[in-house]
């Protein structure tokens, strides 16, 4: 017998239950979010950590990294970049380049390929020194080595594999190639499934978005795109709540939960505030990233992280580290903190488990 009709306030603690679970194993926890998104920026720590720092029991900032080449999971494009169960990376495999590579190209890659098979794991900084490739521009305006550019490609290609990270550096070895899929299309819709079981409850709007994003994940099955929406949108249950239509994987029970009293600081990139459309949905109000943003042009702050209170993400906070100690600055959008005594004790606990993560 199906349940109640879910109000907005229901799905909203639905997504942040099954979303922000019980702490694990990181094994476990990868395993559960079906894919961990990276960004570079480190203000306090990186992405990828603070994400995990939330569903990892006794986490610290780096675990990822020193334990990456130990667990059966992969650095590769999903709907981004990230690293996600090495079972799912091979429904993303073999893949068909964005770019249809020149004969100028493959020529350069094949004893690139030699030298790494020899080699076992290379840096980049060894392939550099040893082809000269030279420098070229990168796809944010900069500079960089051909070398490492070279690599990446070559990775997203599924000649390469991420063997481990050193002091962030990705190191390469060779990846033995991956066959087709017998049914490609099983294989499309098993990758959406991952998606949606990430990020739901969802607006129903945002799934094109998704079928966009696993094309690029997946260019071979651009054509199928279309196709896999549909059967995506046959798949899911659906129910207009509020004005909107949302789905989440079939068979899944919405269920209300009361709210802990806790503070978190969440990654701009965290699941429970990474769908834009679902976060103004949620807490009405618009949440961008600005890290690369003009610093004048700012309004929250270069790597403002949503702080969620009991069930609302009532505001940010930027934080730095001075003289070994935790220098928190906040913005409410209602223009000032919760006058409740527990939320004052709450959001201590939360900085001091943060300055915990971070080695401090």
């Amino acid at each position: 017998m199906p349940g109640p009709h879910p109000t907005l306030a229901t799905l909203r603690r639905h997504a942040l239950t099954r979303s922000l679970f019980a702490p694990t194993t990181l094994a476990r926890a990868i395993a559960r979010l079906g894919f961990v998104q990276v960004d570079p920026i480190r203000a306090p720590a990186r992405a990828q950590d603070l994400i995990l720092r939330h569903r990892v029991a006794g986490y610290v900032a780096g675990d990822l990294e020193r334990r990456y080449h130990r667990l059966a999971i992969e650095e590769d494009f999903f709907i981004n970049y990230g690293f996600l169960p090495r079972a799912t990376q091979a429904l993303l495999h073999p893949r068909a380049p964005r770019r249809w590579w020149t004969v100028a190209r493959r020529r350069q890659a094949e004893p690139v390929l030699a030298f790494v098979r020899a080699r076992g794991v290379v840096h980049p900084r060894e392939v550099d020194e040893a082809f000269a490739h030279g420098r070229t521009r990168n796809w944010f305006g900069g500079s960089s080595n051909a070398s490492t550019q070279l690599l990446d490609a070559m990775r997203d290609q599924g000649m390469l594999r991420v063997a481990r990270r050193e002091g962030g550096i990705r190191l390469y070895a060779v990846r033995e190639p991956t066959p087709p899929p017998a049914d490609p299309a099983a294989a499309f819709d098993a990758l959406f499934d991952v998606a949606i079981a990430k990020y739901a409850p969802l607006p129903v709007a945002s799934l094109g978005w998704f079928a966009s994003a696993l094309v690029m994940g997946a260019p071979q099955w651009k054509a199928q795109r279309t196709a896999a929406l549909r059967r995506a949108r046959a798949r899911v249950t659906t129910m207009r709540v509020d004005g909107v239509d949302w789905c989440w994987p079939a068979g899944e029970r919405v269920r209300d939960a009361e709210p802990a009293a806790r503070v978190r600081l969440l990654a701009p990139f965290d699941p429970v505030v990474w769908d834009r459309r679902r976060f103004e949905h949620f807490w009405g109000w618009a949440y961008r990233f600005e890290a690369y943003v003009p610093a004048r042009q700012r309004v929250r702050g270069y790597y403002a992280l949503p702080l969620l209170w009991r069930d609302a993400v009532i505001g940010w906070a930027n934080l730095s580290v001075e003289g070994g100690r935790l220098v928190p600055e906040f913005g409410y959008v209602a223009g000032r903190a919760p006058r409740e005594r527990a939320y004052g004790a709450a959001l201590e606990e939360e900085l001091a488990a943060m300055a915990r993560f971070l080695g401090l």
